[in-house]
C-alpha cells in the first residue's frame, strides 16, 4: 500500500538531490566566469518524463490515504503523527504529495520568468529557449499519461457497469456520451426510461437493472455506428424526438422534455451510473473534479458546469444549483465563453424582431473547439445584415454577434 501511494517519488527524488541539485549548484559557484543554466536544464529535461508515472497515480494514492485511514487506527496514528512534526509545517500529507505534481509547471514558470530577464545579448538565451521547448514536452507527456489513464479508467468503470462481456470490452474504444433516454411506445402510446452508451463505433441501448448485482445495466440492442442514421420525428403526442435506424435495430427515442424544467422535480441520475461529466465528458475524480448534480435535469456534472443558480418553479421558485444548459434555457441569457478567455460582446436587439426579417433563423448546437461540450441556441441572420450571425439563448431574449465574414 505504501508503494502504491507514492508511487516512483524516491527516483523522482534521487535524481534532484544526486544529479539536478549539486549541477545547478555548481554552476552558481562560478556563475561570475560561465552565467548559464540552459544548458544543465537541456541535459537533464528529458528525465522530468518520469513526473508522468507520479502524477497519473495521484487521486488513486489519496483515495488510498483516505481509505486506509478509515479502516486502520494505527496507520491513522502513523500519519497525524507524521504531521504534527515541525517539518511537516502544519500541512497535511496529501498537501505535501501535491508538490510533485506543481513541480513542471513552477520549472516551466520559472524558466520563462528567467528568459523574461535576460539581457538580449545574454549568451544563455538560446539555450534557455531550447531549455523551455523541452520543458514544456515533459509537461506535455505528463497530461498526454494523465488523459490516456484517465481514458482507460473512465473505460473500464463503464465496461464494469455493463458485465465486463467480452465481445464489448475493447481498449482502443472511445465512450463519447452516455445518459437516460425515454424509449417511446407507438402501439401504447407511453415512453419508458432506458439508457444509452454511445462509442466511437457502437450503440448500446440498455435497461438499468433493478437490483444491482454485478452489472448496473443490461444490454437490449447494439447498433453500429457505420450506416446509422439519425433523423428527427415531427410529432406533436411526442415532441424533442428522434428515430435511430441501424443494421441490427431501429430505435423511436424522445429527449427530456426541456418545456417542464424547473417547472418539476426531475429523476436524478443516480452518481454510480456516471464516470464522467454528463456536459463537458471530463473524468470526474476524488480531488479535482467532483460529482454535483442540477436540480432542473438532474444530470450529473462537475463542479465547473454546474456553478450558475436558476430560480425554479416546483422549489418555490428559490436559487438552486443548475447545469450551464439548464441555466440559459431557464434565465434566456447566454454566458460568455470563459473557458478560453473570451468575453463576447452583448447586442441588445430583440430575437422576435430579427426573426421575421431573416434569411435563416432556427435552433442549433453550439459546440466548443474541442467539440465536447455543447449548448441549444437559437440561431439568426438578418435579410438586412447577412455578413453578421446573431446568438440567442432563446428566441425572445438578447444575443451574442459573429460576423461571418471573419468566420
Amino acid at each position: 500500500v505504501v508503494k502504491m501511494i507514492f508511487s516512483n517519488i524516491s527516483s523522482i527524488y534521487q535524481f534532484h538531490a544526486q544529479f539536478f541539485l549539486p549541477e545547478l549548484q555548481k554552476r552558481m559557484e562560478n556563475w561570475d566566469s560561465n552565467p548559464r543554466i540552459g544548458d544543465i536544464i537541456q541535459k537533464v529535461a528529458p528525465f522530468l518524463k518520469m513526473y508522468s508515472e507520479y502524477v497519473k497515480h495521484f487521486d488513486k494514492a489519496v483515495e488510498l490515504i483516505t481509505t486506509w485511514s478509515e479502516k486502520s487506527l494505527p496507520f491513522q496514528e502513523l500519519i497525524a503523527n507524521i504531521q504534527r512534526r515541525e517539518i511537516s509545517a502544519n500541512l497535511t500529507l496529501q498537501h505535501h504529495m501535491l508538490e510533485p505534481v506543481q513541480r513542471i509547471p513552477r520549472y516551466e514558470l520559472l524558466l520563462k520568468d528567467y528568459i523574461r530577464k535576460l539581457p538580449v545579448e545574454s549568451p544563455d538565451r538560446e539555450d534557455a529557449q531550447k531549455a523551455l521547448e523541452m520543458i514544456f514536452t515533459a509537461a506535455k507527456h505528463s497530461n498526454t499519461a494523465i488523459a490516456e489513464m484517465e481514458r482507460l479508467q473512465n473505460l473500464w468503470e463503464v465496461y464494469h457497469r455493463l458485465g465486463l462481456e467480452d465481445d464489448i470490452v475493447d481498449p482502443s474504444n472511445e465512450l463519447i456520451k452516455e445518459g437516460p433516454i425515454q424509449k417511446i411506445s407507438f402501439r401504447h402510446n407511453s415512453t419508458r426510461e432506458k439508457y444509452l452508451f454511445l462509442f466511437n463505433n457502437l450503440l448500446l441501448y440498455c435497461v438499468p437493472k433493478v437490483i444491482q448485482v454485478g452489472a448496473e445495466f443490461q444490454v437490449h440492442s447494439r447498433i453500429d455506428v457505420e450506416g446509422m442514421k439519425v433523423r428527427e420525428l415531427n410529432d406533436v403526442e411526442f415532441p424533442h424526438s428522434f428515430l435511430v435506424s441501424g443494421k441490427q435495430r431501429t430505435l423511436e427515442l424522445q429527449q427530456c422534455r426541456s418545456e417542464e424544467l424547473g417547472k418539476r422535480a426531475p429523476l436524478w441520475v443516480r452518481d454510480k451510473l456516471v464516470s464522467m461529466c454528463m456536459r463537458c465528458k471530463d473524468p470526474f475524480n476524488v480531488i479535482t473534479r467532483r460529482r454535483h448534480h442540477c436540480r432542473a435535469c438532474g444530470y450529473v456534472v462537475c463542479g465547473r458546469c454546474s456553478e450558475y443558480k436558476a430560480e425554479l418553479q416546483y422549489d418555490k421558485n428559490g436559487p438552486k444549483r443548475v447545469c450551464i444548459e439548464c441555466y440559459t434555457f431557464l434565465t434566456g441569457r447566454l454566458l460568455p465563453d470563459e473557458r478560453h478567455g473570451k468575453h463576447r460582446g452583448i447586442l441588445e436587439k430583440e430575437s422576435a424582431e430579427l426573426s421575421g426579417q431573416s434569411l435563416m433563423c432556427s435552433f442549433l448546437q453550439l459546440l466548443d473547439k474541442s467539440g465536447k461540450g455543447s449548448m441549444r441556441g437559437w440561431f439568426v441572420i438578418p435579410r438586412d445584415d447577412p455578413l453578421v450571425l446573431y446568438v440567442y439563448a432563446a428566441p425572445q431574449v438578447c444575443c451574442d454577434l459573429f460576423y461571418l465574414e471573419n468566420s
